[in-house]
């Protein structure tokens, strides 16, 4: 009866409006009152031999339904998780290891004063002096030990930092990027046969968003994309789709080569499959490889390997696929006038086997169920 009673109100969760400033560092910090916030960094490796492969490390806080006059010290009014994985083309498969803890106790912590998010020896931390994000996670299979230093300013997605889910002003987040950042550090892989710490230098994107009504009724879950092109630009853009697999709302932020940004409306963004996987884990079908249109952008998206599905039911409770991506340009879908004063992602069909114009990470979720915040 007592734990029933605990349960029986659901918090007062602030809603996510327009016109908000963000401010920082402060907004660099954890939101704890709203229901769901996560940092998310995704990017690509480089070792002395020039061996490519793919990172994600992840920290979700969340504020579970439970009453705030329970007075019990171990009542979980914080909960936190981490997923972290490593795409090794060697390995063929994707290497993932995750972690859960209620905060508090010395076990787990998000600051709310800049970013600082921990569970045991897992940490992301921001350094107030340079702004490089400190990455130290020890997982089962491989060991990172980098830093992440910005290279561009914060990129506010959406309205200034508002970004709309859905069709009613509710279904939104506050949603900041930090695109191009450069990584150096140490990684090892293979520890459990062997394996010992290697320099590696590469690029990284950031995500950092929170809320507390993410996903609309309608909606079964997204795809997302963050990519750092060649040439400095940098491009976020998602849908959400339907439980019918249709594109229920989408939109992005693409910041041009000259610095300069704007934000991409629903009828901007397309995602079109280009090729499907089906995972031996979960019998799931992601389409790994897809074309992109956003805006005056035509991208073709194909992955470092197929199987980069990750299974955080044991954290998180999702299922999703999440992997590294080469970018190269596809036909636009169109011949209109606009397609000639493109940026040079929108080559023409003679370019499109041309070297990567970016790479980025693609996050394919609600193929398996639908996601649950």
């Amino acid at each position: 009866m007592r734990a029933q009673r605990a349960l029986a109100k659901e918090p007062d969760y602030p809603p996510v409006t327009a016109g908000r400033t963000l401010v920082f560092p402060r907004d660099f910090g954890a939101h704890p009152q709203y229901r769901t916030e996560w940092w998310y960094a995704t990017g690509w490796l480089f070792a002395a031999d020039r061996t490519a492969l793919g990172f994600q490390v992840t920290f979700f806080r969340s504020r579970p339904a439970l009453d705030e006059a329970n007075p019990s010290r171990f009542a979980p009014r914080q909960l936190l998780f981490a997923n972290v994985a490593l795409s090794d083309p060697q390995a063929g498969k994707l290497q993932h290891d995750q972690r859960s803890a209620r905060s508090g106790f010395g076990l787990a912590q998000a600051s709310e004063a800049d970013t600082s998010v921990q569970i045991g020896a897992w940490s992301f931390v921001r350094d107030t002096h340079n702004g490089a994000y400190k990455v130290d996670i020890d997982a089962a299979d491989f060991v990172m030990e980098f830093a992440m230093q910005p290279t561009q300013r914060v990129l506010l997605n959406g309205a200034q930092g508002y970004s709309r889910k859905g069709p009613l002003a509710s279904e939104a987040s506050y949603y900041y990027s930090e695109p191009a950042l450069h990584v150096s550090g140490m990684l090892t892989r293979n520890r459990t046969s062997g394996g010992k710490a290697e320099p590696v230098q590469g690029i990284a994107w950031l995500d950092h968003e929170w809320s507390s009504a993410y996903l609309a009724d309608e909606a079964i879950g997204w795809d997302w994309i963050g990519l750092n092109f060649d040439d400095g630009a940098a491009l976020m853009a998602f849908q959400m789709r339907d439980k019918a697999g249709r594109k229920f709302w989408a939109g992005g932020t693409l910041r041009r080569a000259d610095g300069s940004s704007h934000e991409l409306a629903p009828a901007d963004v397309v995602f079109t499959p280009l090729r499907w996987w089906r995972s031996p884990h979960t019998d799931a079908r992601y389409p790994v490889a897809m074309r992109v249109d956003a805006g005056d952008l035509h991208l073709t998206l194909t992955p470092l390997f197929d199987d980069q599905e990750v299974d955080s039911r044991a954290s998180t409770g999702a299922v999703y696929w999440e992997g590294a991506v080469t970018v190269t340009a596809a036909t636009p879908a169109t011949q209109s006038g606009s397609a000639s004063a493109a940026p040079r992602a929108t080559a023409t069909a003679s370019n499109e086997a041309a070297k990567p114009l970016a790479r980025g990470y693609l996050e394919l979720t609600g193929y398996v169920a639908r996601l649950r915040l």
